[in-house]
C-alpha cells in the first residue's frame, strides 16, 4: 500500500458512513444542511517497511474529500488553505448553526490558519484534543527545568502535584486540571502577556520547532481561562489531523524518527514522554474506536467533544502477537448534539482499522 491507496481507503471509510445524512436536532432533526467537516488523517509503521501515510478533508464545499499534499519527509500539509474556526458575539460557533440570517459561510470573516494555495477548508476547533497540546508544552518545559512532575500545584482550594493535574486532565478531560495547568504555564513565565494581549508563548515556539504550524494555543489567560469567554477557545486554539498525527509521530517511542525533523530538533526525556504516554493510555473516554476492538487493539489516545466538535487522535498498537501500528487523529463538526455520528464515528474508527488490519498484519 502507498500514500495514494491508503488516501483513497480512508476517503471511502469515511463517504461509508453516510455522514451527510446525520439528523440535526437543532433544525428539527432533518438532514444536515450541509456536509460537515471532517479532517482525518492516518500514518502507518508497516513492520519491516517505510511509513505510509495520508491525509483527506471533507467539508460542505468538498464534500466527495479532499486530499492533502505533504512536504517532503512527511512534512506540513500542502495544497490546502485551512481557514481558522470562529465564535461570533455572543461565543457561540458560528459556522455551525443551522442555515440563518448571518450564517452563510460567504459573509463570515473568516481568518487564515495555514497554506496559502488550493482549497480552502475551515479547520474546526479541537475541543478537548487540545488538552494534548498543553499536556506535551508541560512536558517540554519540566525538561527545561522550569517545574517539576511532583511539584505541588493549587487551584480552586485544591493541591495536588503537577502529574496528578495532568493525568485527571488527560484522562478524564478534566477542564478544572487543564484550567490549573494553563495558569500553571502562565505562572512559570512560559506564556506572557501584556497591555496588547499575548507577547511570549514557549509552548509556541516549541511547535514551531517541531515544524507543526497548525497547533495552536494562543491567547489563554494568567488565571488559567482558556475557553470561549476568557477571548481563547474557538478560533484561538487549533488543530489539524496531519500536525496532530505528526505531534505523535514524535511522542511514538516505537515509531521510527520523525522524518521532517533535523537530527537535534527537540525531543522529551524518557521521564516525560513516559508521563505523556501513560496519561494518554489512561483516557477512558471513546469517540473514535469502538470499546469492542480493546481487547485487540492498545489505543493510547486524547478525545475532545463538545456541542458542536468531536475530535481524537492516538497511537494504536495492536495487542501481541498482533502487529498492526498506526497513528490516527480525527476532528470534525460532529459534536454530542448529534446522535447519529456517535455510531457513526466509532463506525468509521473500525472500518479503517478493518481495512488496514490485512496489510498490516502480513507484513514482515
Amino acid at each position: 500500500m502507498n500514500s495514494s491507496d491508503l488516501a483513497e481507503l480512508l476517503r471511502r471509510a469515511a463517504l461509508a458512513q453516510d455522514f451527510g445524512a446525520t439528523p440535526d436536532p437543532f433544525d428539527g432533526g432533518r438532514a444536515l444542511r450541509h456536509f460537515p467537516s471532517i479532517d482525518l488523517a492516518v500514518a502507518c509503521f508497516p513492520a519491516g517497511g517505510a511509513p505510509v501515510f495520508a491525509n483527506v478533508l471533507f467539508s460542505r464545499q468538498h464534500p466527495q474529500g479532499l486530499v492533502a499534499g505533504m512536504a517532503a519527509g512527511a512534512g506540513a500539509a500542502q495544497g490546502i488553505r485551512f481557514l481558522a474556526d470562529q465564535q461570533d458575539a455572543q461565543g457561540r460557533s458560528i459556522a455551525w448553526l443551522p442555515e440563518a440570517p448571518g450564517v452563510d459561510w460567504q459573509r463570515l470573516d473568516w481568518l487564515p490558519l495555514y497554506g496559502d494555495s488550493g482549497p480552502t477548508v475551515v479547520a474546526p476547533y479541537p475541543a478537548s484534543l487540545l488538552k494534548l497540546m498543553v499536556l506535551v508544552g508541560l512536558a517540554w518545559l519540566i525538561d527545561q527545568g522550569r517545574s517539576r512532575w511532583d511539584a505541588p500545584l493549587s487551584f480552586e482550594g485544591q493541591c495536588r502535584a503537577v502529574r496528578d493535574w495532568a493525568l485527571d486532565m488527560t484522562a478524564i478531560s478534566c477542564n478544572t486540571a487543564t484550567s490549573a495547568l494553563v495558569m500553571h504555564l502562565h505562572a512559570i513565565g512560559a506564556i506572557r502577556r501584556d497591555a496588547q494581549g499575548e507577547c511570549h508563548n514557549e509552548v509556541q515556539q516549541l511547535f514551531a520547532r517541531l515544524g507543526l504550524p497548525t497547533l495552536r494555543l494562543v491567547n489563554t489567560r494568567p488565571d488559567g481561562g482558556w475557553g470561549n469567554a476568557a477571548g481563547a477557545g474557538v478560533g484561538q486554539l487549533q488543530m489539524t489531523a496531519w500536525d496532530s498525527v505528526r505531534l505523535l509521530w514524535w511522542l511514538d517511542p516505537d515509531a521510527p524518527a520523525a522524518p521532517w525533523l533535523p537530527a537535534h530538533a527537540p525531543r522529551l526525556s524518557a521521564e516525560s514522554r513516559g508521563q505523556v504516554l501513560r496519561a494518554l493510555e489512561a483516557q477512558t473516554l471513546r469517540v473514535l474506536m469502538p470499546e469492542r476492538l480493546a481487547a485487540e487493539l492498545h489505543f493510547a489516545h486524547k478525545t475532545g467533544t463538545t456541542e458542536n466538535y468531536a475530535s481524537d487522535a492516538g497511537i494504536v498498537r495492536a495487542v501481541a502477537p498482533r502487529r498492526r501500528h498506526y497513528l490516527i487523529a480525527m476532528l470534525s463538526n460532529l459534536g454530542s448534539r448529534y446522535g447519529a455520528p456517535e455510531a457513526r464515528l466509532p463506525a468509521l474508527g473500525a472500518a479503517i482499522d478493518a481495512a488496514l488490519e490485512p496489510w498490516l498484519e502480513s507484513c514482515s
